[in-house]
């Protein structure tokens, strides 16, 4: 019986034009088909209570008990959601109270409030069984000021006597000199171990607009020679700084983009401002890491909160925007449920897995199933198709296959008019079923409510689905039929037990 609902439920979903998730390893996935989940490991999911030696849950800068296992605990939600790689902060062992990574004193050890070795090598291999890739923060700028060569005689010119960075751990570093060779290796040597011994497919640099440029091109260099899939990827540290302005050349694949980030989160904190205004910042560019908060920023659901917005609705909008257009997805872990928080102090706080929106967490699988199922969306060019107002709509094509993303974030219903579309064509959309045919005058006129989004394919246009409704009536024959014998075994029962 199972497995005729089973395959009931196939057919059900392939008549109505639901994207079906594609397993990511059947292809050979790009970094721009990736959707990241990045994650604060200390403050994610506590999985074992006998690490936490360190832990102090009233104090916010001392650790709170997540850990590697806690991860692993969580991969199949991952899988749920959509996520393809999951970023972690650093894993080395760090001074006391080092829960964020920053503070390393063994570049070649496991921070034992996480885990072990073997617990990184355990993690690694069960996302890979669920076509996840795992990829870490790596630190390459600093050491903690603990580290035991900034006291070694012989290593004085390994480090910098310069200011550290203004946050709430920089007081706490020691600058390295990535302009000295010895340096150089050491941290080329230090990455390579962890690619190499626990299967990583990849490395976040922690504050790569910090970083030596030439140092950047010499490690990136090496690293790649490793395999041409691995991921390396750029952390920004200062929030302020332009795409234009991070350091070319660097062998960097991917960077954060502020500048972006702040274009999505103020457009979508509240209704009536234009989507446009987004494509006008990432226009012409490349586009790089697409986010919309991290641990060391105001969560985005606090700052809409508090003008008024809904969390579904607004999500739904910017989840849209961020997967359906160019740049690679990177959502701070708590997202899914979703999380607030203003002070680091709340931003960090450990994930509120108790809590949530199962709505939103439906959205999020359907929005990265789409991802998954349309390379466009992934590798299409990107333009403006229309707008109006608040309204817009943007297209891209790749080959043979054509998508709109239709995003209306004003606070009445809107339209935007399509000519460039062939008349003889219809525009699917799958996050609502919307089907748009032409006009008399062969235009695609496309209406949204307030504050909704619609995904479209355009398809060859085959009439009403005929198999869909006569599968749907067929169904309901089925279920009254099955309701009319169920009530009538009732009544038998009934007449003979008085």
């Amino acid at each position: 019986m199972k497995k005729i609902t089973a395959l009931l439920l196939i057919i059900f979903m392939l008549a109505l034009g639901s994207p079906i998730a594609i397993s990511a390893d059947e292809v050979d996935r790009e970094l721009d088909e990736e959707i990241i989940y990045s994650i604060l490991v200390d403050r994610y999911n506590n999985g074992l209570a006998e690490n936490d030696k360190q832990v102090r849950r009233e104090d916010s800068h001392a650790y709170q008990g997540g850990d590697l296992q806690g991860i692993i605990d969580k991969l199949d939600t991952y899988e749920e959601l959509g996520y393809t790689t999951i970023v972690l902060s650093p894993l080395m062992e760090n001074s006391p109270d080092g829960y964020h990574g920053y503070w390393i004193e063994d570049f070649y050890a496991v921070d034992d409030q996480f885990g072990s070795i073997e617990d990184v090598k355990r993690l690694v291999e069960e996302a890979h069984n669920r076509e996840i890739k795992v990829v870490m923060e790596f630190v390459t700028n600093y050491v903690a000021a603990s580290h035991p060569l900034v006291e070694d005689t012989d290593k004085q010119n390994w480090v910098k006597d310069e200011q550290t960075p203004n946050t709430t751990w920089g007081d706490n570093v020691v600058l390295l000199n990535q302009d000295n060779p010895d340096v150089e290796e050491m941290l080329i040597e230090a990455a390579s171990y962890w690619l190499q011994e626990t299967g990583l497919d990849g490395l976040k640099l922690h504050a790569a607009d910090q970083a030596s440029p030439t140092f950047l091109a010499n490690f990136t260099k090496a690293i790649t020679s490793m395999g041409e899939n691995v991921y390396l990827l750029g952390d920004v540290l200062d929030k302020n700084i332009k795409t234009t302005d991070l350091p070319q050349e660097t062998g960097i694949q991917k960077w954060e983009d502020p500048s972006l980030k702040d274009a999505i989160v103020k457009t979508f904190m509240e209704p009536g401002n234009a989507v446009v205004d987004i494509y006008e910042q990432q226009e012409g560019r490349e586009v790089g890491l697409v986010y919309v908060d991290d641990q060391s920023t105001e969560r985005f659901t606090q700052l809409f909160s508090e003008n008024g917005r809904n969390a579904l609705t607004t999500w739904s909008l910017v989840l849209t925007y961020m997967y359906m257009t160019p740049g690679t997805p990177t959502l701070f872990q708590g997202s899914e449920l979703p999380m607030y928080g203003s002070s680091e102090e709340e931003v960090q706080q450990m994930v509120q897995f108790n809590s949530g929106d199962p709505d939103l967490k439906e959205f999020h699988n359907r929005i990265s199933s789409l991802k998954k199922q349309f390379p466009v969306f992934s590798h299409g060019d990107f333009e403006l198709a229309g707008t109006s107002g608040a309204m817009s709509i943007f297209k891209r094509s790749l080959d043979d296959q054509t998508a709109y993303i239709a995003i209306n974030n004003g606070e009445e219903t809107a339209a935007v008019t399509l000519t460039d579309v062939d008349p003889t064509m219809q525009l699917r959309g799958y996050l609502h079923d919307d089907t748009v045919r032409a006009g008399e005058n062969g235009e695609f006129k496309i209406g949204l409510s307030r504050e909704s989004a619609e995904v479209y394919i355009v398809q060859q246009d085959t009439g009403y689905n005929w198999f869909f409704i006569g599968f749907v009536i067929a169904v309901f024959i089925v279920f009254i039929t099955g309701i009319v014998i169920l009530s009538k075994k009732q009544k038998k029962k009934a007449h003979k037990n008085p």
